[in-house]
């Protein structure tokens, strides 16, 4: 089921067999013992970005990390082999990358409309984790609807002075840059828009605030940014002045994985209904409905509940069996056609197995990790919770579904 089944290449076969036999000597050791969120980009103390820096630092100079990036801009040179590494690293069973924002989105975006200054001074930080990003697109009043964006940038010299607050903004707290989106015209909407790269740590107390934001899950990992007087030089502008949202539209489709996980971070921290690819035979949900119990009985005696987790089960190996198909272009007739549904459908069966899980679990769903007597340490329940902002994030369903209608089926626009 899992996308180890496509042939490899004889270079990814060697690759492979490379990054199985380095995860094998080197995975990371026990994190801190401070209280560790579990979300894959919400990191809740700085000892613990530490370790998750020195992982991805390690893996980098493995050679696991940007594997196909040119190697000018510090990758490894390689086609079609960061797959070949996330695949591995799934199965090792190791932390998601801390710097993941920038991996997914922003490296890829600069291949595109950055420039070979931009390109060579960027990257390689990113891919080491010696410098950490987040994304500032979010505002207030610009969720969904991102080309309202309201930050403004002015052009002063060779320079430009930002004011305005970003929110929802992930591991701010943690970054020494940002990529952000910022008003130049007022007068227009989406061709006002311009895309900056801007300084935060050092500007920390004086032209920038973070505030953090806790969520029902009672994590931090979220802020919300503030920007007084910000300054970036002109050198750091991403592509034309006023070309932002096609940059913005770019950086999208990369964090929607539309790049094909050209520098994506492996799983881990994602709640799977099959974990085959790792080597684990039978299915965390009937793990959990075997040891759950219903009415005196197993959970997994209930005939309703053993058919929600076959067709969960059959949901996901479908999934799995698209995104093989996507890799193979004489069997997808539009190139964006399965890449723009990965977020849409991964984020709704995220929820959905959740919701098993917690219906699985009856009134136990409702005890935290912290008691002895949570389920499985509370992670279900845990993730039934959080699993509403996944399909928030990154455009919500309903936008996803509009994107796909018009730009794949090639359906009126909303109204």
């Amino acid at each position: 089921m899992n996308e180890k089944a496509r042939v490899d290449t004889p270079e990814q076969a060697e690759f492979r067999a490379y990054c199985r036999e380095w995860l094998k000597d080197n995975r990371p050791g026990p994190p801190p013992s401070e209280r560790r969120s579990k979300t894959r980009v919400g990191v809740m103390s700085q000892a613990m970005m530490d370790y998750l820096r020195g992982w991805q630092k390690s893996a980098y100079d493995a050679g696991l990390v940007g594997c196909d990036y040119p190697k000018e801009y510090g990758g490894g040179g390689r086609t079609d082999c960061q797959r070949v590494a996330n695949q591995e690293m799934q199965r090792a069973g190791t932390p998601a990358f801390p710097n993941e924002i920038a991996l997914q989105e922003l490296a890829a975006t600069l291949l595109v409309h950055g420039t070979e200054e931009q390109k060579k001074r960027f990257i390689s930080g990113m891919l080491s984790a010696d410098e950490m990003w987040c994304q500032g697109f979010s505002e207030p009043n610009a969720g969904s609807d991102v080309a309202n964006a309201q930050t403004f940038a002015e052009k002063k010299g060779d320079k430009w002075v930002i004011n305005g607050q970003k929110v929802w903004t992930s591991i701010a707290e943690f970054s020494d840059w940002m990529f952000l989106l910022c008003r130049t015209d007022r007068s227009q909407k989406h061709k006002g828009l311009t895309y900056f790269i801007v300084p935060i740590k050092s500007e920390l107390g004086k032209t920038v605030e973070v505030r953090p934001l806790v969520k029902i899950t009672g994590e931090a990992g979220f802020n919300e940014v503030f920007f007084k007087d910000l300054e970036t030089p002109d050198n750091h502008r991403i592509d034309e002045v006023g070309n932002g949202w096609a940059v913005v539209i770019t950086t999208l489709m990369f964090e929607r994985d539309a790049g094909g996980g050209m520098v994506a971070p492996s799983a881990g921290g994602r709640i799977s209904a099959d974990d085959s690819s790792r080597g684990i035979t039978e299915a965390p949900i009937v793990r959990l409905a075997k040891n759950a119990t219903r009415s005196g009985k197993p959970a997994a005696d209930d005939p309703e509940i053993r058919d929600r987790i076959v067709k969960m089960l059959v949901r996901q190996a479908g999934f799995a069996q698209s995104n093989r198909r996507a890799a193979v272009k004489p069997l997808v007739d539009h190139p964006m056609r399965i890449p723009m549904q990965v977020k849409l459908v991964a984020s709704e069966n995220h929820q959905d197995l959740a919701a098993l899980a917690v219906d699985i679990q009856g009134a136990a769903s409702t005890l935290r990790g912290a008691d002895a007597n949570a389920p499985a340490g509370g992670t279900w329940s845990y993730q039934y919770i959080s699993s509403y902002g996944m399909t928030i994030a990154q455009g919500t369903s309903e936008i996803q579904r509009n994107q796909i209608g018009e730009r794949v089926l090639n359906l009126p626009k909303t109204k």
